[in-house]
């Protein structure tokens, strides 16, 4: 018996280790999945009763998530927490609750932000969220559980992290929800008792500027993407090989980051949006571009994107000489023939990058990153 009993805990140990990294590095979002997924790697009974608790993967997670990410994972909570406020204070009408893993402080990489609101319709809320100019998808989700259906309604918002908050009629609005990790009632918490919390964890943070601030990049951010997406539909021409406008756009992005600038966020602005203006005008993209993001970006950055195609014309020998000494006098001459530089390289077919959303998120992170410096 003994030994029957070893087996099965070592059994059970490498469906949860298997079942943790399947959720931490693949991006397995359910635990059910990834039990069963585990399961059948290892050869092992997949009777529910043989597989580990939700609790058990869990804390494998966290523990990966611990050697692996350090004090990250520290600072992405207090910002996760911060962001999560914001969203909750705009969407105030709904009686937001907060739950999951910002809550419990148990995130790892990838984790989203969940929050609970409560309306008539989802009309409601979209409009609210068009006000605030947030990007959305909105997802129905039909689940069968005792013969019963019933329809969930999910909207999932892509911004400084990822959102997921979940429509309930306004007959829910005392309902107690249970865990599927803990199987208790779930840990649920108000816009009041989310700053209760951060004032706890974090007496010196200032709640109400980190807030402004949160709403301020919010806005920013979500403008970068709304003139970066329309990018995938310019394609390159016999310049551009590699395909697409914003496929060019990512590829220099990327080459700024490895190559001496991943921490400059005023160069990587202008690395990813240096050709924004092209889906309105090729022939003068440069100074579109540069009309357009002016109230948003700094002098540097600004400079960076108006001239990207002056530098172009310094390579080639065929800009004036006045022009050319004016912009050689600039303090970000080295920086213009740098984007130049990574300009002329970012035309490479097949070139692994980062989608929009991850590239975005990397900025609006490092921005943080500097400003708590």
């Amino acid at each position: 018996m003994k030994r029957k009993n070893q087996r099965r805990n070592k059994v059970r140990r490498a469906i949860t280790l298997q079942a943790a990294k399947m959720m931490y590095t693949e991006g397995e979002a359910q635990y059910f999945t990834a039990k069963m997924k585990a399961a059948r790697q290892v050869n092992a009974d997949e009777r529910q009763s043989q597989l580990p608790s939700n609790k058990e993967i869990r804390h494998e997670i966290l523990r990966q998530a611990d050697f692996h990410e350090g004090e990250k994972r520290i600072e992405n909570l207090q910002a996760m927490r911060l962001y999560a406020l914001t969203l909750m204070k705009q969407l105030h009408s709904f009686t937001p609750k907060l739950i999951g893993s910002t809550l419990t402080g148990h995130i790892r990489k990838n984790s989203d932000i969940d929050i609970h609101l409560f309306a008539r319709n989802i009309s409601c809320v979209t409009q609210i969220l068009d006000q605030e100019n947030l990007t959305y998808e909105v997802e129905r989700k039909r689940v069968v559980k005792y013969n019963v259906e019933r329809i969930f309604t999910h909207v999932h918002l892509h911004g400084v992290f990822e959102v997921e908050l979940t429509i309930y009629s306004m007959d829910y609005l005392k309902y107690r929800f249970k865990c599927s990790i803990s199987g208790g009632f779930m840990q649920t918490a108000t816009i009041d008792q989310l700053v209760q919390l951060i004032n706890e964890e974090y007496p010196l943070v200032d709640i109400d500027s980190e807030c402004e601030k949160y709403c301020s990049e919010v806005s920013d951010y979500e403008m970068f993407k709304s003139l970066l997406l329309p990018l995938e539909l310019v394609k390159g021409g016999r310049h551009h090989p590699e395909g697409d406008t914003l496929y060019h756009s990512l590829q220099v992005f990327e080459l700024a980051r490895r190559e001496g600038y991943g921490y400059d966020l005023e160069f990587l602005q202008a690395a990813l949006l240096h050709d924004v203006g092209k889906a309105v005008d090729k022939k003068h993209h440069a100074e579109i571009a540069a009309q357009i993001l002016e109230p948003y970006v700094a002098p540097r950055t600004l400079f960076l994107i108006r001239h990207h195609m002056d530098a172009l014309k310094i390579q080639k020998g065929s800009l004036g000489h006045r022009h050319r000494q004016r912009l050689n006098r600039s303090e970000y001459f080295d920086d213009l023939m740098a984007l130049r530089h990574f300009d002329n390289r970012g035309r490479e077919k097949g070139m692994i990058v980062d989608d929009v959303r991850d590239v975005i998120r990397y900025m609006q992170e490092l921005e943080i990153s500097l400003n708590n410096m």
